[in-house]
C-alpha cells in the first residue's frame, strides 16, 4: 500500500493545518476553517456518521481513508486517531489528488 497519504498528513500536521478527534474537527467545520475531512476505514459507524452529518451540513467534503486509525495516529504523531479535519485548501487538494490518482490503493 502507496503511504504517500499518510506521510501528507504527516506534513500537514507538522505545519499546524489538521484538527484531530471528533470535538476539534466538528469545530473547525463549524468556523469554516476545514476544507475535508479524513475519515478511517475502521471508526465506528455512529462516530463517522455523526462526524459526515456535521460535514454536509457545512459543505466540507468527507473522504473515508483506507488507513486503520492506528497507521493515521502513527503518521501524525499520536497513540490513534480517526477523524481529521484539514485546515488548508493546499493540503486538501493534494490529498484529494492522492486519492483519485490511486483510489483502489489509497481512499474507498
Amino acid at each position: 500500500m502507496n503511504k504517500k497519504l499518510l506521510s501528507l498528513l504527516g506534513l500537514a500536521r507538522r505545519a499546524g493545518k489538521l484538527s484531530m478527534g471528533f470535538d476539534t474537527a466538528a469545530d473547525s467545520i463549524r468556523k469554516g476553517e476545514s476544507a475535508l475531512l479524513l475519515l478511517a476505514k475502521d471508526l465506528s459507524e455512529r462516530s463517522a456518521g455523526s462526524a459526515a452529518g456535521i460535514a454536509a451540513q457545512n459543505a466540507v467534503e468527507t473522504v473515508t481513508v483506507d488507513f486503520s486509525m492506528a497507521e493515521i495516529g502513527q503518521a501524525v504523531g499520536r497513540k490513534q486517531t480517526g477523524i481529521i479535519s484539514i485546515n488548508d485548501t493546499g493540503f486538501a487538494k493534494s490529498v484529494k489528488a492522492l486519492c483519485t490518482e490511486n483510489s483502489q490503493e489509497e481512499c474507498i
